[in-house]
């Protein structure tokens, strides 16, 4: 089953909800400053139906005893562990999916690529969020949403390309890394989160904030397809990362939304990259 549009609209889902087949839908605000700000944000008020999904608990797995090492500060569960909790949210492969946050969609687009790497092509993120959906009429509820599990989502091989670190390492030269993170993280002025300042030697920066409008939502298609082209990128080589893979997802989005096609994702990103003291670092 071909992936459906990547974004879906305030309107549009107003619709479906009040449809025979409502999507599924997820909420997965988060700040990574303060994680329990996401889910205290849900229970004060949330999409009608919404189930909440945690970055550390629910759309990551748990971070290696050694430190964050293998994998960064939040490595993608392995399939089978992705699988089952797909199943325990209702994520089942006829259903339509829609994911929302309230912080310009990086949390919900981790969401989206998880379940396209899963297999799953029925997932869409709601442009704007949870303010467009307030702008467009939609209430919030504070009510628990009942768990509608299903068994595990069948298995099957990734569907989303990624890369791990050696490969990365012996590949630069002839890949194009993006870096998602904020500028002055990327030329290595500030690093509130990781071992070492900078970035992976010939990344090239795009802000994730960069793919949105002054209204929280998603440039559109022949903005965005002009910007990364203008970065110089040629889509088949383009490896992605940010600081921890979350919102390297967003750029991921936003180039599958711009007709660029589906880039690697690495996964550990920088918080992997920079433990090792071994591997180069850059700066400027």
């Amino acid at each position: 089953m071909s992936a459906v549009h990547p974004l879906i609209t305030a309107t549009e889902l107003r619709a479906l909800l009040d449809s025979a087949q409502p999507p599924l839908l997820l909420d997965c605000g988060f700040d990574l400053a303060n994680p329990s700000a996401g889910e205290q944000d849900y229970q004060a008020g949330h999409l009608p139906g919404a189930r909440y999904l945690h970055l550390d608990r629910d759309l990551s797995a748990p971070k290696s005893a050694a430190g964050p090492i293998q994998g960064g500060r939040h490595p993608l569960p392995s399939l089978a562990m992705l699988a089952e909790r797909a199943g325990a949210w209702g994520v089942t492969p006829e259903r339509l999916v829609v994911c929302y946050d309230r912080q310009g969609g990086p949390y919900a687009a981790r969401a989206w690529w998880m379940l396209r790497w899963l297999g799953h092509a029925q997932v869409r993120v709601l442009d704007g969020g949870v303010n467009a959906w307030l702008t467009a009429g939609g209430t919030l509820d504070t009510g628990v949403a009942p768990a509608p599990a299903a068994g595990p989502y069948p298995a099957r091989a990734p569907a989303m390309p990624t890369v791990d670190a050696p490969t990365l390492l012996a590949s630069l030269d002839s890949v194009q890394v993006l870096d998602a993170r904020a500028p002055e993280r990327y030329r290595g002025e500030v690093e509130p989160l990781d071992a070492q300042a900078g970035h992976i030697p010939g990344a090239r920066n795009r802000f994730f904030k960069d793919n949105l409008s002054a209204d929280g939502r998603f440039k559109s298609v022949d903005e965005l397809r002009q910007e990364f082209l203008a970065l110089g990128l040629l889509p088949g080589q383009v490896i992605h990362q940010c600081g921890s893979g979350v919102t390297a997802c967003h750029n991921l989005l936003a180039m599958a939304l711009a007709g660029l096609g589906d880039a690697r994702l690495y996964p550990g990103s920088w918080s992997e990259w920079s433990a090792d003291p071994t591997r180069p670092v850059a700066r400027g």
